[in-house]
């Protein structure tokens, strides 16, 4: 019960986001046609936000579903660098790993990533609480919003900023906490630099890219500074 009750206090901000992002999706689903069966099916098996509101005129345009993986791929596609940060960590969860793979969205990758965790709580369980918390989030949402767009007309437009709200916030705990400000200078860098060559469609993955790639030529320089710091 310690460790439900932490993710539960954990996540609450995360609550607000989706409820507010999956009732835009139910909302947009029922609009193109598309019965709350779907748009909660969608919520539990497909579970990527971004992917989920392209995906919806893309259906309704009657693009194929090929179509619609490789764009999904694309866009989800950050999640393999940012992924590779929890692998070990994953990997020794057991039963549980399948299931913190298929739930690593980029809010829970962002409190997983700078959550610190109560004296004497099981971590693993804690974590795989906080993604199964953030998931039902997203689903009730999306069940709440397609209910909704069968009786109600309403606009949700700005909504989607709460995702962005949520990050910023996220950001400037982990400035806070981090003692090494090397990773932010390189993530800015490599953001700004490519956005000015490539542009806001293709920015995204070259900029992942290079800042994996610093990251890991730089790893040693950064940790021996938190060490330093720390000691």
């Amino acid at each position: 019960m310690r460790e439900f009750r932490f993710a539960l206090k954990n996540t609450i901000p995360i609550f607000f986001t989706y409820l507010f992002l999956g009732i835009g999706f139910g909302v947009l689903m029922s609009e193109g046609g598309y019965g709350i069966l779907l748009s909660v099916a969608s919520a539990v098996f497909i579970y990527a936000g971004s992917a989920q509101y392209i995906m919806v005129p893309m259906m309704v345009s009657g693009a194929s579903l090929l179509s619609v993986a490789v764009m999904t791929f694309f866009i989800n596609a950050r999640h393999i660098f940012y992924g590779i940060g929890f692998v070990e960590k994953y990997r020794r969860m057991g039963w549980r790993c399948p299931y913190m793979i298929h739930a690593l969205t980029d809010e829970t990758f962002s409190l997983l990533g700078s959550i610190r965790y109560d004296p004497g709580l099981d971590e693993d369980r804690a974590a795989f609480l906080i993604s199964m918390l953030d998931q039902s989030y997203w689903i009730f949402g999306c069940f709440v919003g397609a209910c909704a767009g069968r009786f109600l007309s309403f606009d949700l437009r700005g909504a989607d900023f709460s995702a962005t709200a949520f990050f910023l916030v996220v950001v400037v705990n982990q400035w806070r906490q981090q003692r090494s400000k090397l990773p932010f200078v390189i993530a800015a860098g490599c953001a700004l630099v490519f956005f000015l060559v490539l542009g806001k469609e293709y920015f995204l993955i070259p900029t992942l890219t290079g800042c994996l790639v610093l990251l890991l030529l730089l790893r040693r320089p950064i940790e021996g500074k938190e060490a330093a710091v720390g000691a």
